[in-house]
């Protein structure tokens, strides 16, 4: 097996745009590539371009619904017929709803299906060990309609693939702090697949579900893990939740590999939760991955990105972390030896889409929360973390 890490180019990332406004913005990705070629991090020799673009339209029509794809389709008309427009509330894609329908919708969103069944096709046949694939990871989207900002589900239709083509076994990581909600309802029945969800409870956050009693059902029984988090969760709390259930998932269910989705949003800057980790978890989390991966599937890892809404702050470093570690770059030497992971570039950010926030950005890679403001109840919230945990894990090995 070749031993390279490979970042899946995908020019239709650009393309899945429903407002200047909206909060899951293709900025993120122009800042997070902007940040490694400002650090030296990305070898343009990595980054290849997705194909199997006729298989992706394949395996859409085989997980999503016929009825859910034609209304995509006729929605991705410049001028949507009437007819359409009245059925878009059905499908999840009314106008002024969270997942509004927008030109060449369908187009994009295949296209971004076709990368992550890219990275997976590479990995799976050797032609890589690691691939990334950050405009994927839209893990909400349902067969017969769209939600969360996700139109076609492509880690579930990655997944799909990876079993029809290659028959291995599956281990899912979702460290969203929505829970990975379409994904798992996809293969909660199927054993062969492991689905593991961190994130903030459903009590309070949306998609409203992703409880420890959700452990699969029929053969699927006990291949479905969900950690759920209290909110204000901090750095130690979810790290030690996530390496307990990672380790015990990977070691009952022994995978051939790893498909993870990386939503940085469980960071404290985020507008649209309530978790408080900082940076931390984004440099821990891949690393606990890989470890996991090399130790039980041979390396092979397929990474997807998600969600993640502060465009300027967090997410163009989470994710160059984790492109960091996949590609075992030699700058985590020099993060890794400081407490604030040291300075980033000073040519970063050059970037002049969308709008800056209009508090300072980073200045190094990791945070300060010495300077933070202490949270209220830590104590408290840890105890509930660990008894949730306890709880999730009865049912695995």
């Amino acid at each position: 097996m070749a031993s390279n890490t490979i970042w899946i180019n995908n020019t239709a990332s650009d393309a899945y745009r429903f407002s200047d406004d909206h909060p899951f913005h293709p900025v993120r990705l122009e800042l997070t590539e902007n940040l490694l070629n400002a650090s030296g991090a990305l070898d343009r020799s990595l980054m290849v371009p997705p194909g199997l673009h006729d298989e992706a339209q394949r395996i859409i029509h085989g997980i999503h619904r016929a009825d859910y794809i034609q209304t995509v389709m006729e929605l991705s008309r410049a001028a949507p017929s009437a007819g359409a427009l009245s059925q878009a509330p059905q499908y999840g894609l009314e106008t002024d709803g969270e997942t509004p329908h927008f030109p060449n919708m369908h187009q994009a969103a295949a296209g971004l299906v076709a990368g992550s069944m890219s990275a997976a096709d590479a990995v799976m046949s050797g032609r890589a060990t690691r691939a990334l694939h950050l405009p994927g990871g839209l893990h909400h989207a349902f067969p017969d309609r769209a939600a969360g900002f996700c139109v076609y589900n492509d880690a579930a239709a990655a997944i799909a693939f990876i079993r029809e083509k290659y028959g291995a076994r599956v281990l899912y990581i979702d460290t969203d702090v929505h829970h990975g909600d379409g994904v798992q309802w996809f293969f909660y029945t199927d054993p062969n697949v492991f689905t593991l969800s961190i994130h903030e409870t459903g009590k309070f956050l949306f998609p409203g579900s992703g409880f420890p009693y959700e452990r699969g059902d029929s053969a699927g029984y006990g291949a479905c893990l969900n950690i759920s988090m209290e909110p204000y969760t901090e750095d130690d709390s979810w790290l030690a939740c996530f390496e307990q259930a990672l380790l015990r998932a990977a070691r009952v269910f022994q995978p051939d590999i790893i498909v993870s989705q990386h939503g940085c949003d469980a960071h404290a800057f985020d507008p649209l939760a309530h978790i408080h980790c900082s940076m931390r978890i984004y440099r821990e989390m891949p690393r606990m991955i890989r470890a996991v991966a090399e130790q039980y599937a041979d390396g092979r890892w397929v990474a997807l990105g998600g969600g993640g809404y502060d465009h300027w702050r967090v997410v163009p470093r989470a994710w160059s972390l984790l492109w960091l570690e996949m590609s075992n770059h030699p700058l985590l030497s020099s993060i890794d030896a400081s407490a604030d992971g040291g300075p980033l570039p000073s040519l970063w950010p050059s970037v002049a889409l969308h709008r800056k926030p209009d508090v300072p950005l980073p200045s190094s890679w990791l945070d300060d929360v010495q300077s933070w403001t202490p949270m209220p109840r830590r104590a408290e919230i840890t105890v509930k973390n660990a008894k949730n945990l306890e709880i999730a894990l009865q049912h695995i090995g």
